[in-house]
């Protein structure tokens, strides 16, 4: 039957989720699924006209509403948005393309970026320590204990980031660390200029803020992302912490020459505040708590996903009685060995060692760090692959977990019996292939 059907209210308690600026050339096609929330309660219609060009003009203002004269028929009425089932037929055309991209998607690429400023900050005091040194007369010994402070606090919230994550959501606890380490990261000319101590303390709580991006990141791609998708995606955003280490060793040599070592912190730190603006308007812990998500996305996504009650103790006996997991911890100790003693003193080996001036430094070392990227989404994409033609995924996980650890053994040993620093630079870059493949 007739009625006037609400398109667009200017009052603070009933607002539509998705409307367009009413006009007096206001256009509508035939028809056009609309969406309002009164409250917590949300209404779809679907409005209709005989033809679209009845819908012309009929549009209008009265006391900050506007009305059009239409056809309507209530679709669905629930309490929740994430009742609300649409076909695609309805929202086909309503949606511009950039709204149509995979959320997703968006989710994995912003926390690509929160891994790419990680590395970017974190890499920065290996190539700028080599002027500090010299500026501030640390011996070997010194630069050692600046180079590890970072880890105290990384170690300390590795465990915790990830309750905290199961706790508040990784959306909270991935923003409070990119913020945290960011503040850190702008500080450290700061406190290298008040005293050793200081500066430990601050590198200390760099790391308490790294440490729990990691655990946050996997709690929200456990959420977002069906378990097909799942390892191109952490591959994706493992590949941000290469790209990472690549730009902040590429661009740190130029900084420290044009505008001195401490540009380096503040520049790379202030990247942190335009990501977390980002993040805060963009990102949900959970699918399920995203109004904007697109019915269909979510039914893939819920629908491929492991459903699992909250953990509310965690069986640390039972978990530690278990061989998987120590080979796991294993596993990952010498990966970490391997991966931060080269992300911490490759520059200095360069720089000592094969005698490579700053700039050589830094642009050398960002052929290891671009070869990871590669192997990393290679890798990825290699194991999805074998996982969708049946093999198992424990199975496909120790293929890739023995290449990754024969290849490094095999090229950093060969270190020792090389003369060039060609040949040097050329082993680095292949051990990193295999390691991050």
């Amino acid at each position: 039957m007739n009625a006037r059907a609400y398109l667009f209210s200017f009052s603070p308690d009933f607002h539509s989720l998705h409307s367009r600026k009413a006009s007096s050339d206001f256009p509508l096609p035939k028809k056009r699924l609309f969406r309002f929330r009164f409250q917590d309660r949300t209404c779809v219609f679907r409005v209709s006209g005989r033809n679209a060009g009845e819908f012309t003009g009929l549009a209008r203002r009265e006391i900050g509403k506007v009305f059009a004269e239409v056809k309507s028929e209530q679709v669905k009425f629930r309490e929740a948005l994430d009742d609300v089932v649409l076909g695609e037929e309805d929202l086909e055309g309503d949606v511009p393309w950039w709204e149509q991209f995979p959320k997703r998607w968006v989710i994995v690429i912003l926390c690509f970026s929160a891994f790419l400023l990680c590395n970017m900050d974190r890499v920065n005091m290996s190539i700028a320590i080599l002027p500090m040194s010299a500026e501030y007369n640390w011996s070997p010994t010194t630069v050692g204990l600046i180079q590890s402070s970072f880890f105290w606090g990384y170690l300390l919230t590795q465990i915790a980031g990830g309750i905290w994550a199961d706790t508040v959501g990784g959306k909270l606890v991935l923003g409070f660390g990119v913020v945290w380490w960011s503040i850190a990261t702008i500080l450290t000319p700061i406190a290298a200029k008040i005293g050793l101590p200081f500066l430990l303390v601050v590198r200390a709580f760099m790391g308490i803020g790294e440490g729990v991006a990691m655990p946050a990141m996997n709690n929200i791609l456990s959420k977002w992302v069906p378990v097909a998708e799942r390892s191109r995606s952490l591959a994706l955003v493992y590949s941000g912490m290469y790209l990472g280490s690549v730009t902040g060793l590429a661009f740190s040599p130029f900084l420290i020459h044009s505008f001195g070592w401490p540009s380096v912190f503040y520049s790379f730190g202030s990247l942190g505040t335009v990501w977390f603006a980002t993040w805060l308007s963009k990102a949900y812990s959970s699918p399920l708590e995203d109004p904007e998500l697109l019915p269909k996305e979510k039914k893939l996504i819920v629908g491929n996903s492991v459903s699992k009650e909250p953990v509310k103790e965690i069986p640390w006996r039972l978990i530690l009685s278990k061989p998987p997991v120590w080979a796991l911890i294993g596993s990952h100790f010498c990966h970490n060995w391997g991966t931060f003693i080269l992300l911490t003193w490759m520059p200095t080996y360069y720089n000592q060692v094969l005698k490579f001036n700053l700039t050589e430094s830094g642009l050398f070392c960002v052929l290891p760090w671009l070869t990871m990227a590669f192997s990393a989404n290679l890798g990825g994409w290699i194991a999805d692959t074998l996982v969708s033609k049946g093999l198992s995924v424990t199975t496909v996980r120790k293929i890739m977990q023995t290449i990754g650890f024969l290849g490094p053994a095999f090229f950093l040993t060969q270190l020792s019996h090389v003369n060039s620093p060609a040949m040097a630079v050329l082993c680095m870059a292949c051990s990193q292939v295999f390691l991050h493949k």
